[in-house]
């Protein structure tokens, strides 16, 4: 049965090649505190909570999207590595998949839990940002290497 879900086999290019320098960038941000400050600019905001003024609703503002702009390519190209059909989509493959985003899920709760019962203050709030990641980084890793595992090697053709 055809998953209609899936994009083209093509995006998963146009996926990688946005993902991983989102991921070298992220991860460039998380050394420095997500404070560094690369890309600013005016936005439009839906509620806008600064420290030093009032809350502000549905207005232009000016700020640092650095962390909105490599958080945006990351989980663009992680969706479009995620959800592109491979060159040969079979029902293997879809199995593969679906395993693949279980075991993602539940490894991503399970490190969350952990995070709720050991972490606390403001480094619980690092945990949460990286959590919302972590179900694309498991999954694309997770079923990226099954589908490596499971490819027949020279050897095993002859």
């Amino acid at each position: 049965m055809a998953n209609q879900l899936l994009l083209p086999a093509r995006f998963k290019k146009i996926g990688w090649l946005i993902f991983i320098p989102a991921t070298i960038a992220g991860i460039a941000l998380a050394f420095q505190e997500f404070d560094a400050n690369w890309v600013s600019g005016r936005v439009f905001a839906i509620i806008d909570d600064s420290i030093f003024e009032k809350d502000r609703s549905f207005q232009f503002i000016r700020t640092n999207i650095t962390n909105t702009l490599v958080g945006t390519l990351f989980l663009v190209g992680g969706l479009l590595v995620s959800f592109s059909k491979e060159k040969e989509e079979d029902e293997f493959i879809s199995g593969l998949r679906l395993s693949s985003l279980q075991w993602a899920v539940l490894l991503s709760y399970g490190l969350l839990l952990l995070g709720f019962l050991f972490i606390y203050g403001l480094a619980f709030m690092n945990v949460m940002i990286y959590n919302m990641f972590t179900v694309l980084v498991i999954f694309i890793a997770r079923f990226n290497y099954l589908l490596y595992k499971s490819k027949p090697t020279v050897s095993d053709e002859k």
